[in-house]
């Protein structure tokens, strides 16, 4: 996609959200998912007072309360809706009371950020059964009634992989995954078997290192780059980190052994600290998910769901067969991976100023610093 295109796009996207209270649009498709391209959108879908309740597992990554809240909020509020919300503080029991109580609180749709895929599976089939519709939030629940809405996971890993590879196309690497139980962390380790599949079966590439890491933490993934570069005297020559925060938790890793910048790392999520990593040099790339664009696509999601409470028949969306087996209806948006050579992206979207983007890199060797 180029770049014009994107930000012509975003800029679509934000204006509808914020503007528009009868049809809102949102362009969703794949790079190398189960679905093609495809359009959503939600003529018509205006729901006046349709109460629509979000259950957060946590606000530990950055993008929630920056980004993805803000747009869900706007959308349903731009379409007569009513927006509440709680947040599970990363405990599974507590999502399934919370889901609960805000059905009690009114709700007719949930959107829903799981903390275990899993484990909330009863609590979402007990809301449909009961009439409210559910929205699995940028992860994966195993329910054929829910309506799955996320970015192209697969996709960021195979970009994550692109960057680094080209980088490092032979030698030792670590792979920090997310939490275990969401799916996530297996699209994007899947989506990176693509591109370094073939090279560690031929043995240029050694995984000399892979592990999950409860709640896609960063001080974990620290913790975890350290013991296996301490198992590895050091010779260590790429990290794929599944995103942002524990990318940085892995550059903190190296650079206490003087690796930092040496060694290539990836990440995702657009956050603004990584995002000044890759200007400075110790982050390879950082795949960004315009969270703007997924929020406002769940929140005209959710006042579709408000008239008509079937999944399959809200615009744009596709069928895509789980790891489960089960055939979702679903959205999936595009991310873009950015490295020192297209920064300006992030700039043109405004997602970033400049100052917090360049600050301490070389402006002479960057372009968007420049």
């Amino acid at each position: 996609m180029h770049t014009r295109r994107w930000v012509a796009f975003v800029a679509a996207t934000l204006v509808v959200a914020a503007c528009s209270s009868s049809s809102k649009s949102t362009t969703a498709g794949t790079t190398g998912g189960a679905t093609g391209g495809t359009t959503a959108g939600t003529s018509g879908a205006t729901a006046g007072g349709c109460t629509v309740g979000v259950s957060w597992n946590n606000y530990q990554e950055e993008r929630w309360a920056k980004w993805d809240e803000p747009a869900i909020k706007a959308a349903i509020e731009a379409g007569g809706g009513k927006y509440i919300s709680n947040d599970a503080k990363s405990s599974a029991e507590t999502q399934a009371s919370n889901m609960e109580n805000l059905i009690t609180q009114g709700a007719k749709v949930l959107i829903v950020l799981a903390q275990d895929g899993t484990a909330v599976k009863p609590a979402v089939a007990s809301a449909i059964a009961g009439g409210v519709p559910v929205i699995a939030y940028d992860r994966l629940i195993e329910d054929p009634k829910a309506l799955y809405m996320t970015f192209d996971n697969k996709g960021v890993g195979k970009m994550q992989a692109e960057a680094v590879f080209a980088k490092v196309p032979k030698g030792n690497y670590i792979i920090i995954k997310g939490n275990k139980a969401d799916a996530n962390a297996d699209f994007l380790r899947s989506g990176m078997e693509e591109v370094i599949g073939a090279a560690v079966k031929s043995g240029d590439i050694k995984i000399v290192g892979e592990t999950y890491t409860d709640n896609w933490d960063p001080a974990k993934a620290q913790t975890e780059t350290e013991q296996f570069l301490t198992a590895a005297n050091n010779k260590v020559d790429a990290v794929l980190a599944q995103n942002d925060g524990m990318a940085g938790g892995a550059i903190a890793a190296l650079t206490a052994q003087s690796l930092a910048g040496k060694v290539p790392v990836s990440g995702q999520d657009g956050e603004q600290a990584a995002l000044n990593r890759v200007a400075v040099g110790t982050q390879t790339v950082d795949v960004w998910k315009d969270s703007r664009a997924l929020g406002t696509a769940a929140g005209t999601a959710a006042l579709a769901l408000c008239k008509g409470k079937d999944a399959a028949a809200v615009p744009g969306a596709k069928p895509f067969t789980t790891p489960g087996g089960n055939s979702l209806a679903t959205i999936l948006l595009t991310p873009i991976p950015i490295t020192q050579a297209n920064l300006n992206v992030v700039l043109d979207a405004k997602w970033i100023d400049k100052a917090a983007l360049c600050k301490g890199a070389d402006a002479t060797k960057v372009k968007a610093c420049a």
